[in-house]
């Protein structure tokens, strides 16, 4: 049956309007072939220098190695100590000023201890493996809208975790043009609108490989300046 024109109209708009917004799925696949569309970040190891500033601290200077196909990682921060550490196929190494032989006091003072060490390859692997880490095993893509980060224009995808994974809500915001992934929130509580946002600003680029050169952190209860970790560096390291 031939439909009425303006119905007609009406029903090619829908259907167009429909297309256009992206599922969750291809929002991740879309914003990974933005920012590491050969793979390299996951598969081959790759050190990072960062400058990472707080409000009413002293600069740091961070330096790290990833390696997930290996399971390594190494840590090295810079300031009135040098503090160290180092995970290779499960084993775990801490040193401060070179020493590897460490008081309690000292291990305590300078929290220097292989879980703490696990906790940090964890933030930087998942953090600055992002988007890609959106594939995880675990993951929950949720709906996807469109809204406003700064006054840009973006999708906001939403993402919670299987409980051996984590717990956490959080919300990612990839440009609408491109799909960079520009800023993400999380909340521990929503309903109690706890948690932090996290805006991103430039790129830190190595072959074809993007990562965001800036991210600065607030919390959602008063907008409180957290600090910011600049990515210095990247470069790939051949072992």
């Amino acid at each position: 049956m031939r439909l009425p024109l303006p119905v007609a109209v009406l029903a090619a708009f829908t259907a167009s309007a429909l297309s256009a917004q992206p599922t969750p799925e291809m929002v991740v696949e879309r914003a990974i072939a933005y920012h590491d569309p050969q793979n390299v970040l996951m598969t081959q190891a790759h050190s990072f220098s960062f400058l990472e500033t707080r409000p009413d601290a002293p600069d740091r200077h961070s330096e790290v190695m990833i390696d997930v196909a290996r399971d390594n990682f190494r840590f090295i921060r810079r300031g009135e100590h040098t503090v160290a550490g180092r995970l290779e196929q499960g084993q775990c190494e801490v040193s401060l000023d070179g020493r590897t032989e460490l008081t309690e006091e000292e291990r305590t003072e300078h929290r220097l201890d292989c879980d703490r060490l696990e906790r940090m390859r964890n933030y930087y692997v998942y953090l600055w493996g992002l988007p890609m880490k959106l594939r995880d095993p675990g993951t929950r893509l949720g709906a996807v809208t469109r809204t406003k980060l700064d006054r840009r224009s973006v999708y906001a995808l939403r993402v919670t975790y299987d409980e051996s994974v984590g717990k956490d809500t959080w919300i990612f915001y990839f440009d609408r043009g491109n799909y960079a992934l520009v800023g993400y929130r999380f909340f521990h509580d929503e309903s109690k609108n706890d948690g932090e946002y996290i805006v991103l600003d430039g790129e830190a680029r190595l072959g074809r490989l993007r990562l965001p050169k800036h991210r600065t952190w607030y919390t959602h209860q008063g907008n409180r300046l957290l600090g910011t970790d600049t990515l210095e560096s990247i470069e790939r390291v051949s072992e």
